[in-house]
């Protein structure tokens, strides 16, 4: 039984047993408390009145906590972060698995509107822990400079053809 399940378990019994499982389990992975709550998003606060049973955890706080465990399990086959504005990304659904080489990848988005947010989500992408970065040529060479993860370039030739034709019609008269 993996640890999301020991926890989903122990919610089941009472909140005191699910406070005694989720101390069990963040010493086991995490060492301390605050380290889990930086990976989790979860504030230390909330955590310690979980974990002393003042607190009951709601439905929001059991994702966070579940979704930590879960993504630590798949960050062992790692993360690719991509980094694009955030029009691109609405378009498709990218966060997902990929198998390559036998090897499973977590594509994980990142949008952004300026240059600024795409420097400071690579930086992001790689405290989260990211394998390796997906991003545009514009920011490609800054980031590089950055990070200490691989850096690869989006070439958006497809789609740079597809504008000019639609502007060349825009320009020709009806």
């Amino acid at each position: 039984m993996d640890d999301v399940e020991r926890l989903l378990h122990s919610i089941l019994k009472s909140d005191e047993e699910f406070g005694r499982t989720l101390n069990n389990v963040i010493r086991e992975r995490y060492k301390n408390i605050l380290m889990f709550s930086n990976v989790s998003e979860i504030p230390a606060s909330t955590l310690y009145k979980i974990l002393s049973g003042r607190g009951k955890p709601n439905i929001k706080t059991m994702r966070k906590i579940c979704g930590a465990l879960v993504e630590e399990r798949n960050e062992e086959e790692g993360v690719i972060a991509v980094i694009a504005a955030r029009a691109v990304l609405d378009d498709r659904a990218m966060n997902r698995d990929i198998k390559i080489d036998g090897r499973t990848f977590r594509i994980r988005e990142y949008p952004v509107y300026t240059m600024e947010d795409a420097i400071v989500a690579a930086i992001k992408a790689e405290r989260d822990g990211a394998v390796g970065l997906v991003c545009a040529p514009i920011v490609s060479p800054t980031v590089e400079k950055i990070v200490s993860i691989p850096v690869a370039v989006i070439m958006p030739r497809e789609s740079i053809s597809k504008a000019i034709d639609i502007v060349s019609k825009k320009c020709l008269p009806s």
